[in-house]
């Protein structure tokens, strides 16, 4: 909700199923613009995003948060992906292997928004590691950041005729292998600079 009061004029909530909100409206600068959540994972945000394609969406982009696997990122960066590698399973039961790629339109689109820095996700199933630390195979394979939708969406997208971006804010990093999560004031902070990094990516895309 939050969100949608920033970037969207008069919000009009146009979807509560399955507890996922969504709302709808213009922007301030009169484009239509609708900001869905998709919940956590692979599978939930499959679903959404094929549900919006069946109402005519053409271009999204997934905003979220993400751990930073390289260490020169530091907490509130925004970062933008240019690819996903599929280490979650809707990813690979579409037949994903190695890396894809993010909507290049949208892709520069995000570039000339600015402010955010480019960076290949590792999309994977678990919020929390249960199989030991998997970071330096990520680091190997190119990954930048860590997060649990992108490849899916960027899979899934040209299936479906829709467009795909992704824009992330890093709220968690590393130092000597321990979790340090961002704080409340630069959380808010930073989500604000990426919804309107990505409204204005989509404006672009669509002028």
């Amino acid at each position: 909700m939050a969100l949608a009061q920033l970037l969207i004029s008069k919000p009009l909530m146009s979807n509560h199923n399955r507890g996922l909100w969504g709302y709808t409206g213009e922007t301030p600068e009169g484009r239509p613009l609708t900001v869905q959540s998709t919940g956590m994972g692979g599978p939930s945000a499959a679903i959404v995003l094929h549900e919006l394609a069946e109402l005519g969406v053409e271009r999204a982009i997934r905003v979220g948060t993400c751990g930073a696997v390289d260490e020169s990122l530091q907490l509130g960066d925004l970062v933008r992906a240019e690819a996903a590698l599929p280490e979650d399973g809707v990813s690979r039961e579409l037949g994903a292997e190695g890396p894809q790629p993010a909507d290049p339109g949208l892709l520069a689109s995000l570039e000339r928004a600015g402010g955010s820095k480019p960076v290949t996700a590792v999309t994977t199933d678990f919020f929390y590691e249960y199989t030991g630390d998997p970071r330096q195979r990520w680091i190997e394979a190119g990954a930048g950041v860590v997060e649990m939708e992108a490849c899916a969406l960027f899979t899934l997208g040209p299936r479906l005729g829709v467009a795909v971006g992704c824009l992330l804010v890093v709220t968690d990093v590393f130092p000597g292998g321990e979790r340090v999560r961002i704080d409340p004031e630069l959380l808010e902070s930073s989500v604000e600079r990426m919804g309107r990094a990505a409204a204005a990516a989509l404006a672009d895309a669509n002028s």
